[in-house]
C-alpha cells in the first residue's frame, strides 16, 4: 500500500517523532510510506515525495493552517485522488464547534485568524473520511483513529523483569541520572496543570531530586501571547528559581526520550482539550520507551482505556508528593506496572496495529469508524 501522510513537519515541535515512524516502518510491513513535499535537510531519513498520482491513500494531518498544502499541489491532489481515497485526520479537535476548557480551545482565532465554520468547511473538502486520535470522537460523522502508537523495538533499554529494572533505576548515579523528574514539551495550555505538580513536588524535591522543564516559553510569558490576550500561556519564574528548575529551550524530537532517561520520573500532561475530548498525542507513547517511570497526570478512566489496568499505579491517588514517595519506596512493584503497561501498548497500540487499521480503511472506508 503506498500511503503518502501530507502536513508540514518540524524537528522541534508536533507529531514529527510518529511520522518518522510510519516511513521507517512502512516498509518492513510491506508499505510505501513518505511526507508529501520536497526532501528536509533538517530530516535526512524522512523520505518524500511530491507524486501522489498513484497513492493508495492521502492521509492530511491536520494540527495548524500550515499543514494544509499550498496551490498548485492541492488543486492537483484534489483533482486526481479520488474522494474516498482521501483521509483527513484531526489531530487537535478542529472538525468541531467551538470548545473551550479552562483557557484553551480548539479554535484559535485571535491566533491564526481561523473560526469553527472555516475548519469545519476546509476539512469537509479535503477528504471523504474524518478520522480523530480519539475512542469517542464527539461527531457522529467521525471516525477514530489514534494514529500515534508504541514501537517495542524502541524501547531504550529493555528489560526481562522488573527486578532488574528497579535494580538499575536505583542504582543509577548523578551522573547518568542527575534529575528527579523530566518534562519535555512547550508551554502551551499546560501551566495549569505543570504548577500543582511543582507546588506538590516541593515536599520530595530534596529526596527524588531536581526538575528539568525542556520547551518552549518556560521561562516567561511570551509577548505574542501578552499582545493577543492568550492565557493559558502562563508561568511563574520565582516559582521556578524557588524549586531550582532547569529550564531548557525546546530540543529536537530524537532527543526527547534520551532526555527523559536523565530523570527518575517524567510525568505525562494533556492540555485541557486534549483532556475533554480524549485525544492522545506522541507524547501519550513515546514517554514509555524511555529508561524513566512515567508519572500519568491524565483521568483514571482514560488511563486504563488507553494503558491499561496496570498503568493505574502510574496515577497519583493521594498527591504528586506521596505518590512518588510510594514508587521510590517499591521499585519492583513500580518497574512490574511499568512493564507491564508497555506490554499492554505493544498488544493494542503498535504500528503494525496502526497499519492494519488503515489497510482496513482503504479496503472499506467505513470500517476505520470504530476502530480503537
Amino acid at each position: 500500500m503506498k500511503i503518502v501522510l501530507v502536513g508540514s513537519v518540524d524537528p522541534w515541535t508536533r507529531s514529527v517523532a510518529t511520522v518518522h515512524r510510519y516511513v521507517a516502518l512502512g516498509p518492513t510491513l510491506g508499505h510505501d510510506v513518505a511526507l508529501y513535499g520536497h526532501p528536509n535537510p533538517e530530516l535526512p531519513d524522512l523520505k518524500t515525495t511530491l507524486d501522489t498520482d498513484d497513492a493508495d491513500l492521502v492521509v492530511f494531518l491536520v494540527q495548524v493552517p500550515r499543514d494544509i498544502p499550498d496551490m498548485p499541489g492541492l488543486a492537483r491532489m484534489m483533482d486526481r485522488i479520488p474522494r474516498e481515497k482521501r483521509v483527513v485526520l484531526d489531530l487537535w479537535g478542529r472538525f468541531n464547534e467551538t470548545i473551550r476548557i479552562d483557557h484553551d480551545f480548539n479554535h484559535l482565532e485571535k491566533f491564526d485568524g481561523h473560526p469553527s465554520w472555516e475548519w469545519i468547511e476546509a476539512i469537509s473538502a479535503l477528504g471523504g473520511v474524518v478520522l480523530q486520535p480519539t475512542l469517542k470522537p464527539r461527531r457522529p460523522d467521525v471516525g477514530s483513529f489514534l494514529f500515534h502508537g508504541f514501537d517495542r523495538n524502541a524501547v531504550a533499554r529493555p528489560c526481562e523483569s522488573a527486578e532488574e529494572a528497579a535494580a538499575r533505576w536505583k542504582s543509577a548515579d548523578r551522573a547518568a541520572r542527575p534529575y528527579g523528574a523530566v518534562y519535555v514539551g512547550s508551554n502551551w495550555q499546560r501551566w495549569s496543570q505543570v504548577r500543582p505538580f511543582l507546588e506538590h513536588y516541593r515536599a520530595v524535591a530534596d529526596k527524588v531530586g531536581q526538575i528539568c522543564l525542556a520547551g518552549w516559553d518556560w521561562t516567561e510569558r511570551p509577548g505574542w501571547a501578552v499582545e493577543l490576550g492568550l492565557l493559558g500561556v502562563d508561568t511563574d519564574p520565582d516559582l521556578l528559581a524557588d524549586l531550582r528548575v532547569e529550564v531548557r529551550m525546546g530540543i529536537r524530537f530524537d532527543r526527547v526520550v534520551p532526555l527523559l532517561a536523565q530523570g527518575r520520573f517524567a510525568p505525562v500532561f494533556h492540555r485541557p482539550l486534549f483532556s475533554e475530548l480524549g485525544l492522545v498525542t506522541n507524547r501519550t507513547f513515546e514517554t514509555f520507551l524511555a529508561d524513566t517511570v512515567p508519572v500519568l497526570m491524565l483521568p483514571k478512566a482514560f488511563v486504563e482505556e488507553i494503558f491499561g489496568a496496570a498503568a493505574l499505579k502510574l496515577v497519583p491517588k493521594e498527591g504528586v508528593a506521596r505518590h512518588l514517595e510510594e514508587l521510590l519506596d517499591d521499585p519492583v512493584a513500580t518497574w512490574d506496572a511499568v512493564l507491564k503497561t508497555r506490554q499492554h501498548l505493544a498488544r493494542h497500540h503498535s504500528f503494525e496495529r496502526r497499519f492494519a487499521e488503515l489497510e482496513a480503511l482503504t479496503a472499506a472506508p467505513e470500517a476505520l469508524k470504530a476502530a480503537s
